[in-house]
């Protein structure tokens, strides 16, 4: 084992990699824009925000496996060089993103009643339905977007992808600032302005991708947008199946966090927006590992679409040394700095911050706790990916996040008296375990040689 041997290696998942990471950071640092500008608004509305918003990441959790899961399935098609596999299945992967969405919108219209019997405050649940009803429109660019991104990104475009969402951030940050706080002679929309800006962006970038896609010289060969309406059935079936279980495995683990808010909303409002900004931050640096995890799922599609188990062995490697490096530089900032941190989302003046900084930093420790397994995890799902293997994946998260994670957090919080860092405990418990389970299983796939045989997945 030699630094020559995965210097290659290492550099190709920086390339995708870095692009990717910087991608879902500027995603998310619109999210944390939304976040930080309601917070100036107001506790009550910043609580709404948190909860809605994990309403919206449920539906777009089950919806987004169809383009994850296409990710790793162009990636091998482009190794083959199979044109028709990449047009067909990034289509149909576009086709049941419209169609998921469309599904997805009377829940997010009617989400009141939903939130309340969840034990909701009312006051609360109101808010997050008047956020809901107009964020429910950005579903479907969202999701077509994600397919777009992962068509761009298996043919090493990501930096497209990067360029087209920092694009929104300052559109978003200016929209916030317009329409929540009613400046410019605007109205003063709240929560309401928040998700009408979130949607504006959300519908730019989805035009700036279908434009890009359109226009790339690399990908004019693919075709993808001639005669869109014509259906391919066995295809749309095989991606249908390929990424609902990549869905449910996103809900598995996204509904983890979502509960945790649900229960943190039990305990109270204050408790409930310290906790969403606590896990917003640990929500960062995951984007970190997600943009590992994707490249991850290229490089091992590549790899299975050569049929190169060396390629594939060395690739992970690779990537699963890329992540840990982040992950203990994550543990070391949250431990450090976590006062710093959580002080960027709240209004000093407001008598409510002192209180907010108390409990937000207690849950930081937490935060710094989980950053290894959650690392660990989401790379054994991105290299699972890129095999198409996500039905055992599937089960492996619904074990580890609902059998152990959910009950243990429970349990710690309301039956041992542990309160928030009960919760947060539950969540390290289940992230440990589907972090051993899904590492364990693509190095044993590979190890029999199953992820490279004949270029199928067993």
């Amino acid at each position: 084992m030699t630094m020559d041997r995965y210097a290659p290696h290492l550099r190709a998942t920086l390339a995708l990699g870095l692009p990717l990471v910087g991608s879902h950071l500027a995603r998310m640092a619109i999210g944390v824009a939304d976040t930080v500008m309601v917070g100036w608004y107001g506790v009550e509305e910043l609580a709404a925000l948190v909860i809605a918003t994990s309403f919206f990441h449920i539906m777009f959790f089950l919806g987004m496996g169809f383009g994850i899961g296409v990710m790793g399935l162009i990636a091998a098609a482009i190794a083959r060089d199979d044109e028709i596999e990449v047009r067909r299945s990034t289509r149909m992967a576009l086709w049941l993103s419209i169609l998921f969405a469309l599904l997805a919108m009377p829940l997010l219209w009617f989400s009141e009643p939903i939130l309340t019997a969840i034990g909701q405050k009312p006051e609360v649940a109101a808010l997050a339905q008047d956020y809901l009803r107009i964020a429910g429109f950005g579903l479907l660019p969202v999701l077509c977007g994600l397919t777009l991104n992962s068509y761009l990104a298996a043919m090493e475009r990501a930096q497209v992808v990067l360029w087209v969402t920092l694009a929104g951030l300052p559109v978003n940050v200016f929209l916030n600032w317009v329409l929540i706080f009613g400046n410019l002679g605007a109205p003063e929309l709240g929560v309401q302005g928040a998700a009408i800006a979130s949607v504006s962006v959300q519908a730019l970038q989805l035009v700036l991708l279908v434009a890009y896609a359109g226009w790339l010289p690399a990908a004019r060969k693919y075709h993808l947008f001639q005669r869109f309406w014509r259906a391919d059935w066995a295809e749309l079936r095989a991606v249908f199946w390929l990424g609902l279980p990549i869905g449910l495995t996103m809900v598995a683990e996204g509904g983890l966090f979502v509960g945790s808010n649900v229960m943190m909303g039990w305990i109270g409002t204050r408790e409930l927006a310290a906790h969403g900004i606590a896990l917003q931050l640990a929500s960062i640096t995951f984007m970190l590992h997600l943009g590992m995890s994707n490249a991850a799922t290229i490089r091992a599609g590549q790899a299975k679409g050569l049929g190169d188990a060396s390629l594939m062995r060395d690739g992970a490697i690779a990537v699963t040394a890329v992540s840990l490096v982040i992950a203990v530089m994550a543990v070391a900032v949250f431990v450090l700095f976590p006062r710093q941190l959580v002080g960027l989302y709240l209004d000093g003046s407001d008598p409510e911050t002192p209180v907010l900084i108390g409990i937000a930093t207690g849950l930081m420790f937490y935060a710094a706790l989980f950053q290894l397994t959650d690392a660990m995890q989401v790379i054994g799902l991105g290299l699972l990916r890129g095999v198409q293997d996500t039905r055992v994946p599937m089960i492996i998260a619904a074990i580890s996040y609902w059998l152990v994670g959910m009950p243990i957090a429970y349990g710690l919080a309301f039956v041992a008296g542990l309160g928030p860092a009960g919760l947060w405990l539950g969540l390290v418990a289940g992230l440990t375990v589907a972090a051993i389970l899904l590492m364990r299983r693509f190095w044993r796939g590979l190890a029999r040689g199953d992820w490279t045989r004949d270029g199928h997945a067993v």
